[in-house]
């Protein structure tokens, strides 16, 4: 028997507003998940519109069967940096008039014990999004070298105790492996000197394995700069981060992409010059959850919503 897990779409009317949506356009969903933005997109488009989805998680591939039967739609197991090559691929480089990206792990895959993505569910150490390919943590876990699990806790976690946690990891590992989740939230309970009471002691630690599995900030990057080549004059791109990490990369990518050249002060140049070499230029401020969406869904609290504009 298949399970089925809720996601609820965080930010969804916010990010179909920020698309402005033509209903004749062509429009890119980079993180599929389980089709709330999508289905939103296609009932904003009219019979010649067309949307063009992405998941790298095959579970996700798989929900998307229940739009086969719109000719707008289709779908590609890929992950959101590949949106170029499938652009391409299709021959519509420079022809795609919205591309919206909703970062970070969906609620169906925290849900699912068997993904490994929650501490509070006992499960296989897995983390992978796309679960054909790569490394699961517990693999990972078992051979990288302590150094490389504190630089890991302690940089993509913003774990000051991590350290202690990779230490404890190795110590562990030593007796017996690390093959569930369970197990794995104990060991950083037990390294952990000070508990958040607010907070997990292994919520910072599994969040930092799970983006380094998934090089998810690398993914990031890669994609905002696809975005660039890939979207129409007058295209908006609309990013959904939950990190601070992954928020600091789109702010700052949209206001380098906004400031067109940099140049030494005093330089004989015209400021049209300057400004012909902008790629983007940022719509409104960042969007938060309203404090009704946030007291629907708890998740939603740390999204944070950019929206830029290709020129």
């Amino acid at each position: 028997m298949t399970t089925s897990f809720i996601h609820n779409a965080v930010l969804l009317q916010e990010s179909i507003d920020a698309l402005a949506i033509n209903p004749d356009g062509i429009y890119l969903d980079g993180t599929f998940g389980r089709g709330g933005h999508s289905q939103q997109i296609l009932n904003a488009l009219s019979a010649k519109g067309r949307l063009i989805a992405l998941d790298r998680d095959p579970q996700a591939i798989a929900s998307a069967e229940r739009f086969a039967d719109d000719p707008r739609f289709s779908i590609h197991h890929v992950t959101f940096s590949q949106l170029s090559d499938v652009a391409e691929e299709l021959q519509l480089v420079g022809k795609i008039d919205g591309i919206l990206l909703d970062l970070g792990v969906s609620s169906p895959q925290l849900d699912d014990a068997e993904r490994g993505f929650s501490f509070m569910r006992t499960g296989p150490l897995d983390m992978r999004m796309d679960t054909s390919k790569g490394l699961s943590a517990a693999q990972w876990l078992a051979k990288a070298d302590e150094q490389d699990i504190t630089q890991v806790i302690k940089e993509l976690g913003e774990e000051k105790f991590g350290k202690r946690i990779a230490h404890g990891i190795v110590n562990a590992r030593a007796i017996a492996p690390i093959e569930t989740t369970t197990q794995l939230a104990a060991i950083i309970d037990e390294a952990v000197p000070v508990k958040d009471k607010f907070k997990h002691p292994a919520t910072r630690s599994f969040q930092a394995i799970r983006m380094y599995i998934n090089s998810e900030l690398d993914e990031i990057r890669s994609a905002l700069k696809a975005a660039l080549t890939t979207l129409s004059p007058g295209g908006r791109l609309a990013v959904i981060s939950f990190h601070s990490l992954e928020d600091r990369i789109v702010k700052r990518f949209v206001r380098e992409q906004s400031k067109g050249l940099n140049v030494p002060h005093g330089m004989p140049i015209f400021q049209s010059e300057i400004d012909a070499a902008k790629a983007l230029k940022a719509i409104g401020k960042a969007i938060m959850p309203s404090p009704s969406e946030l007291k629907q869904n708890v998740r939603s609290r740390s999204a944070v919503l950019r929206v830029a504009e290709k020129l």
